[in-house]
């Protein structure tokens, strides 16, 4: 069985999708690969985003600020990131991955004092990780081939929730 490819998209790939990416393929063990992207790249990944992930003992070396359209794989499923309620322009997927939306408020964006900014950003990273901690309960090999129905609805139910019984990132933000 091939290992399924899960894309983490989002519009500058500096730091939600980057957190999701390196969570998911330090949590999997090798029964998932992630990669992420975005549709208008930053070119780099935000420096809080590498210590957040340093701290929570993630490898960060290899990870970098790239385009969607220079992904060298065709992603089993493809998770949108980026938060809509915040007027972001989420970008659309086009290929034949089954697709799910996983907003999240983009901490990069978040302002006021030192300690506000880095609890944003331990925030977004919560709510990814405990949605990546859900998506490796399923047998998402097995049900890309018997199951994809079953696959997408279970992902959109994921996109929806968040650590303390929050709805979305959005609300859980707020």
């Amino acid at each position: 069985m091939k290992t399924p490819e899960i894309l983490f998209l989002c519009t500058g790939n500096s730091c939600r999708s980057i957190l999701a990416e390196a969570t998911l393929n330090g949590l999997a063990g090798g029964r998932m690969h992630a990669s992420s992207a975005g549709s208008h790249p930053a070119g780099h990944v935000h420096p809080r985003s590498l210590a957040l992930l340093g701290r929570e003992g993630f490898p960060v070396d290899g990870l970098y600020s790239k385009s969607w359209d220079r992904m060298p794989l065709s992603p089993d499923i493809v998770l949108t990131v980026c938060a809509n309620a915040a007027g972001e322009t989420c970008p659309v997927w086009m290929g034949t991955a089954l697709r799910a939306h996983w907003g999240v408020e983009d901490p990069a964006k978040a302002s006021g004092s030192e300690e506000e900014i880095l609890a944003a950003f331990e925030s977004a990273y919560r709510i990814l990780r405990y949605r990546i901690e859900r998506l490796l309960e399923l047998p998402v090999t097995g049900m890309l081939e018997s199951d994809p129905a079953g696959l997408q609805q279970a992902l959109v139910r994921i996109g929806q929730q968040s650590p303390g019984g929050a709805s979305s990132g959005a609300a859980a933000l707020s």
